[in-house]
């Protein structure tokens, strides 16, 4: 069964051709929380070559931890994230899970925990994004 889900207002609805997510995981980089509004971020990562995005979105690019770009896709009618794209990681996608299909949600199994390490020599940088995963 595909993947699907869909924004707040279902402005923006997506598909994803394959029957499991790489990895479902906790995200507890400072962007995913204050994207979220919470301590951490369900991600569901996927191949991008899968995902087929429909509707109005808009995206914002800050610096991860690996110094490129990560682009923070969200619908431009109600504001829901529906994923991060990394560079550091040009074959993949991170769709936010809180988005999925109901039926599809109740069968993630979390089995990862995303960390990242603060830059404490610079107290002005709060992009500390996550371009690294430990199980």
């Amino acid at each position: 069964m595909p993947l699907s889900g869909h924004c707040l207002c279902k402005a923006v609805t997506y598909k994803v051709d394959v029957d499991a997510p790489l990895v479902t995981g906790y995200d507890h980089c400072d962007d995913c929380q204050r994207q979220s509004g919470s301590t951490y971020s369900l991600v569901v990562v996927v191949p991008k070559d899968k995902l087929t995005i429909n509707g109005p979105t808009k995206s914002w690019a800050g610096k991860g931890s690996s110094g490129k770009d990560v682009h923070r896709i969200f619908c431009s009618e109600c504001g829901s994230p529906i994923a991060h794209d990394p560079d550091a990681a040009p074959e993949i996608i991170a769709l936010k899970g809180g988005t999925l299909d109901a039926e599809i949600k109740k069968t993630l199994k979390p089995d990862t925990e995303i960390w990242t390490v603060v830059n404490n020599n610079d107290d002005n940088d709060d992009n500390d994004d996550d371009d690294a995963t430990s199980k």
